[in-house]
């Protein structure tokens, strides 16, 4: 774990951020920045950080100088992302910095540009939130049990790859290891594109509701749970649908053809078709883990040797994530300068034949064993 954390942006996310650190180490040293006062004098009451101040002052006071804190978590918009890498390299930060941000094409564009800094980056995203926003929102258990994506480039830092999976690991979620590219197209469809429609249907009810809004005083629990994220942040969803326009749309576009299969059926009373589709949909969602805990049984061990040179991690990670298996605890042993031994511990997802034929493939020599 980390001595000391800072946060920027004492949101939903900052904030449980925030407090899920402190629920795993409570001598940790958090220091929280928000442009919001409100925000900063919460965290500071509900003592969720140790000190807390605007970003003008956070940098007049030295904080983000040489060797005073280790890490920043960047959890300020997509859109500020870039400011801040700046920010951070003038201010001569030299810990590692990572993000929250939904979308990662565009932060990951801008850390390419801040390479030379004196810091190291690592792009994230936990894969959970809540239709409440704000720091009086924060949850410490928000991540446990979620994936949490982290997005390692050819300029990611070994060492500073595995600090930020131990504590995504530590908060309780799962890291899973994807390029950025492949991360934006998954959650355009996977929450991006449900926000939109769940906006939608609530439109479309208030619509016809009326003035004496009648469709919604029947809306029951059902429709409360699809559409419950449409109360989410207008101005987050705004940011987050410019930032990602083209998976978005053409995620839309696909469900439009979807819909079209069904208006189809359903003005044909084709029954069979109905059914089929329906069918399918709910085998799917059933499958769904509700909780995924793995037992020491279900893991395993992958070790190769690494040589120093630039995108090893990102290039080791991608195939994990390409033949689906998911990284459970990463370890790096350092045996001389140039020369390191990376284990992974694996879960029992994925195709474990695919990923070493593709590490071969990549001149590796992976190792692979059963821990149970």
């Amino acid at each position: 774990m980390f001595g000391s954390v800072a946060i920027v942006g004492l949101g939903l996310i900052g904030g449980s951020m925030a407090a899920a650190i402190r629920g795993v180490d409570p001598n940790v040293t958090l220091y929280g920045i928000d442009i919001d006062p409100a925000a900063i004098a919460y965290a500071a009451e509900r003592h969720l950080v140790d000190a807390a101040a605007q970003p003008e002052q956070a940098l007049r006071a030295g904080w983000f100088g040489p060797g005073v804190i280790e890490l920043v978590v960047l959890a300020a918009p997509a859109s500020e992302i870039a400011t801040w890498l700046s920010q951070l390299e003038r201010a001569g930060f030299d810990g590692i910095v990572t993000d929250v941000a939904s979308t990662k094409g565009g932060v990951m564009a801008a850390a390419r540009d801040h390479a030379h800094a004196a810091y190291t980056f690592v792009g994230g995203h936990p894969m959970a939130g809540s239709e409440r926003s704000g720091v009086e929102a924060a949850d410490a258990d928000l991540f446990r049990g979620a994936y949490y994506v982290l997005t390692p480039s050819e300029d990611t830092d070994a060492d500073a790859f595995s600090c930020v999976h131990d504590l995504v690991t530590a908060i309780g979620a799962r890291a899973i290891s994807i390029p950025a590219d492949i991360h934006d197209s998954a959650v355009a469809l996977v929450s991006h594109v449900p926000h939109l429609v769940a906006a939608a249907l609530v439109t479309l009810a208030a619509e016809h509701s009326g003035g004496g809004q009648d469709a919604l005083r029947l809306a029951a629990g059902g429709f409360k749970d699809m559409t419950r994220v449409a109360a989410g942040s207008p101005d987050l969803w705004t940011g987050i649908c410019t930032d990602n326009a083209e998976p978005i749309v053409a995620g839309l576009v696909e469900l439009r053809e979807l819909l079209r299969r069904f208006v189809t059926a359903v003005e044909k009373r084709d029954a069979e078709t109905i059914r089929s589709l329906l069918t399918h949909a709910a085998d799917v969602r059933r499958a769904l883990p509700a909780q995924w805990v793995p037992a020491t049984s279900a893991l395993s061990e992958l070790t190769l040797a690494m040589i120093d040179r630039p995108g090893q991690v990102s290039e080791i990670t991608t195939a994990v994530g390409r033949a689906g298996c998911n990284i459970e605890d990463i370890e790096i042993d350092h045996e001389t300068e140039d020369r390191a031994i990376l284990r992974l511990v694996l879960t029992d997802e994925g195709d474990f034949d695919a990923l070493v034929g593709a590490l071969e493939a990549l001149g590796y020599e992976p190792r692979l064993r059963p821990l149970g």
